[in-house]
């Protein structure tokens, strides 16, 4: 039934169910990466060519024990040339963690081993505790600005990619699209993200209604915003929104396909680049390994083409 999807799309976890294990190196301060990379008194090219592969693990940014962070520093970086892949993980905004994204971490820490990776935990709504909008949007905003301000002792450039899965590709295009005035991200990746939440496959279930009048708080809106259309990616993007690649499945039962639609549309209408990619299947857990080789190709030309190492 329409309604029990709708429900399970707003209060359960959602995209690829992927959990992966991994060791990785712990920091407990990320400043103390001063101490680490020698004589801060050397010159640029001495530090860049000292300075080893580094990863910090739940990397505090705010006073929530969610509101934490894994960061993976490639080694000879620099805050003239190492730029950030940011991770956001799905989740249906209620659910989901960081280590859901290890899988795409390994791939990027792979493929791209120049670039920094930012892989980023948020603040889960709870009936009990904040809602999502648009505090989730405001913790990317306060692990961006931590980064940024230590970009000196981290050795990074503060240009960052976004690749978001589900809620998480929400979040990232919100953030781009709203949030993001002075162009640190340069562009987004997103995975089978809600796009329109006025769309009518979520707006003629009246749970859909109870379910976001708990995860929007409006008194953090001007009075009388409509709080779909002020929190859908679609109805929100300008002409300052970044490149956007857009893969969604013909048969969603989450999401559907219309979000996806209405998300080119409006991009196209905007003159924004991006790139729309419709694969066979449901929300991402059961496309073929063609449309996955398919999507980690698109994202490969995207990091050449707006997050280049020079």
């Amino acid at each position: 039934m329409k309604t029990s999807i709708i429900v399970l799309f707003l209060f359960h976890f959602l995209f690829l169910s992927i959990s992966c294990s991994s060791e990785d190196e712990t920091a407990d301060d990320p400043i103390a990466l001063a101490e680490q990379t020698g004589d801060e008194a050397m010159d640029d090219d001495t530090m860049e060519e000292s300075l080893e592969a580094l990863t910090l693990t739940d990397v505090s940014y705010g006073s929530n024990s969610q509101q934490v962070y894994d960061l993976f520093l490639p080694e000879a970086r620099s805050s003239s040339s190492t730029k950030v892949v940011v991770l956001i993980h799905g989740g249906g905004w209620t659910s989901g963690d960081k280590s859901d994204m290890t899988p795409f971490v390994e791939w990027f820490l792979e493929r791209h081993p120049d670039h920094a990776v930012l892989n980023l935990n948020y603040v889960l709504a709870q009936v009990t505790g904040p809602p999502a909008f648009p505090n989730q949007y405001l913790d990317i905003q306060a692990a961006l600005n931590q980064v940024i301000e230590q970009r000196e002792e981290l050795q990074i450039l503060p240009e960052f990619g976004f690749f978001g899965t589900s809620a998480g590709a929400h979040l990232a295009m919100m953030y781009d699209y709203t949030y993001d005035s002075d162009d640190h991200v340069k562009f987004v990746i997103d995975i089978v993200g809600p796009s329109d939440l006025t769309d009518p496959f979520f707006a003629d279930d009246p749970n859909f209604h109870i379910a976001l009048s708990l995860l929007a708080d409006a008194s953090q809106f001007p009075g009388g915003t409509d709080l779909a259309v002020a929190n859908s990616p679609a109805l929100v993007a300008s002409a300052n929104s970044s490149p956007t690649l857009l893969f969604y499945g013909d048969m969603d039962p989450i999401v559907p396909l219309t979000n996806g639609q209405t998300l080119d549309n409006a991009l196209s209408a905007l003159n924004i680049e991006h790139t729309f990619t419709v694969y066979e299947g449901g929300h991402g857990d059961d496309w073929g390994q063609a449309d996955g080789l398919d999507l980690l190709q698109q994202t490969n030309a995207y990091m050449a083409t707006y997050l280049e190492i020079e």
